[in-house]
Formats: structure tokens, sequence, C-alpha cells
């Protein structure tokens, strides 16, 4: 493992022109409007998480076609609300996990929401989790997620996904125990990709988050990705055209509107990024792409030289304590 990517100079100032559609506007305010003609209706079922200090609820709601979408809501132990509220989001082939198995958030004093990715979590397991039941789902695709129904940006599993995160974000405008004007959304990896995606979104939800914080994130800059890297996930959108040759133009396409470099464009919310100079699983060009586009003028990212994927582990989460501290106390 090595430095392959762009020198750190160049990639401070990495800001390249990526394909974004006309209608990217208009496609997303449609299909947070359709998500919105499915009553969120929320459930919040306390659990036996086998932890003394922290209370755990069993969440579920409305996604994307009105779809059950599940998660954990974490609070400290006889919290009643309304708290500070930290969104995650999940890697890929993770998920929300059992009840105990993150929970750091809420040891810190506020309400964590922790999103099931529909159709993954295999990587953790637990008891319970999100189906991906659209029938879009079952178009043609290679292994895994990355291009499952991605001929049309209607089709395409993102923006599933994607719509499940902003409809989470939508759970904590209303509820007793989360402080609506205090929620930032973070994750790692593709997690890290959903905040950022949370974060663009959100103004078309008239949703004003506190921060947004991706760590390493997944999901940017599709083309330099698809082209630099043969890790997976990213390898299963090349494995896709190596078969399905005349299909390239079109998946761009659609890739175009769940690119985290055009989300980055339209989050204002202040913003804790972090890169991996030796990253081999999300390139640093492609984490600087959007972290350059980022249009809210309160951002930072966190370097590590060298590191792979893992990035900063627990060097970050300890930065990333720090700032929201920082977010929630203003």
């Amino acid at each position: 493992m090595a430095m392959f990517d762009l020198p750190l100079a160049e990639l401070e100032t990495y800001a390249p022109e990526v394909s974004e559609p006309e209608d990217f506007d208009a496609f997303w305010s449609a299909t947070l409007d359709e998500a919105r003609g499915h009553a969120l209706a929320p459930t919040v079922e306390p659990v036996d998480n086998r932890l003394a200090l922290v209370d755990s609820y069993d969440v579920t709601f409305a996604g994307a076609g009105g779809a059950p979408v599940r998660a954990w809501l974490h609070v400290p132990a006889g919290a009643t609300g309304p708290l500070p509220t930290v969104v995650q989001y999940h890697g890929y082939s993770g998920g929300r996990g059992l009840p105990h198995s993150s929970t750091i958030w809420a040891q810190a004093g506020y309400a964590h929401l922790s999103m099931d990715t529909r159709g993954q979590g295999w990587n953790g397991g637990g008891g319970s989790s999100t189906a991906d039941a659209s029938a879009d789902a079952g178009i043609n695709h290679a292994p895994g997620f990355m291009t499952s129904g991605i001929l049309d940006p209607a089709t395409y599993y993102y923006r599933r996904v994607y719509t499940d995160a902003v409809r989470m974000l939508e759970l904590t405008q209303d509820h007793p125990l989360l402080d609506a004007r205090r929620v930032v959304v973070t994750g790692g990896s593709q997690g890290g990709g959903l905040a950022l995606a949370a974060a663009g979104l959100a103004p078309l939800a008239g949703i004003e988050l506190a921060g947004c914080a991706p760590d390493v994130p997944f999901l940017c800059h599709f083309a330099r990705a698809v082209a630099l890297t043969d890790r997976h996930p990213y390898r299963e959108i090349a494995q896709y055209l190596a078969g399905w040759r005349d299909h390239a133009d079109a998946a761009f396409r659609t890739l175009s509107y769940v690119d985290g470099v055009n989300l980055a464009k339209r989050a204002v919310a202040p913003a804790l990024f972090s890169v991996a100079l030796m990253d081999l699983t999300c390139p640093p060009s492609t984490v600087y792409a959007a972290y350059n586009h980022y249009r809210g003028a309160d951002k930072q990212i966190n370097v590590y030289p060298y590191n792979d994927h893992e990035g900063g582990e627990a060097y970050q989460v300890a930065a990333q304590l720090d700032w929201v501290a920082e977010r929630f106390a203003g």
C-alpha cells in the first residue's frame, strides 16, 4: 500500500467538474414529495439492550415507497429530552446491528439514531433488518447493490436509500426525546456518503442541520473512483459494465443523481470530513472532490496520511466528539 493518488497539495485544490443533470433539484424534490405521500408513522418501542447506562428503542418509520425502515434510538438512561441528536448511517454491508453494539453517542449524553441500510446488514448481524422490497430491486445487476436499478435514476438503489436517510431526519423534527434544532448527521464510508446526501437534501426537506461529519466518505465522484480503484464496492460498477458494455452512458447518468459531489454543492451545515491518503476503497481525490465543492463555508477535513480505508478510527471519533460538542453548545 502506498500513496497512489494525487499529492496532498493538489488534493487540497482538487475541485473537478462532475456531471450534474439539469433536473437534479427537480428530481430530488419530486422524490421527497413522493415519499411524503406516505405517512411517516414512526413507532418507538423500548427494548432490553443489557446496558445499565443507556436506554434503547426499536424504531420503525416509512421510508422510500412507504416501506418500513428500522433504526435504533439510544439515549442516556432515564433521559426525558429533548436531547441534541446524532443521526448515524452505516458503511457498506453494515446496519444498525444489535442494540448494544454501537452506543457511543448516547454515552456522550446525546440521542443517537442508528439507521438500517435497506437490504444490507450482513456484516454486523442483528435481530432484524430492513429489506429492499421494492420491485425495482429485481432488475439485473452485478452482485451487490451498486448496480441495482442503475439504468434509470428512478429505479436506482441509492435513490431509495437516500430517501430513507432524509425520512429519518423528518423523524427528528417531531419527537419528545429529540431536539429538532440540534441534529448532526454522521457515518463512515457508505455512511459518510449517506451523511453527505442527507445534508445536501435537508434544505429541500425544510430541515436545518447543526452539522455533517462524513468519515472517509464513499459514493463521491463515481467516474474517477471506478477508473482509479479495483476495490469493491466501486469494482461492482466496472464488473457490470464489463459485461453490459452498452450501458455505460445510462449508468453514469444515473450515478450523477446520487454523486456525493453534487449533494455536497447543496449542503450548508458545518462539516467535519476525514480522508486517508492510502485509501484504496475511497480514493482521496474522490473525498476531496466532495470536500472542495462542499457549499457550507464552515468546514474542515482531518487527514490521515498513512492509513487505508480504516482512516483515523478512534482518533477521528475523538475529533468528532469534540466537534459535535461544539456544534451542540452553540
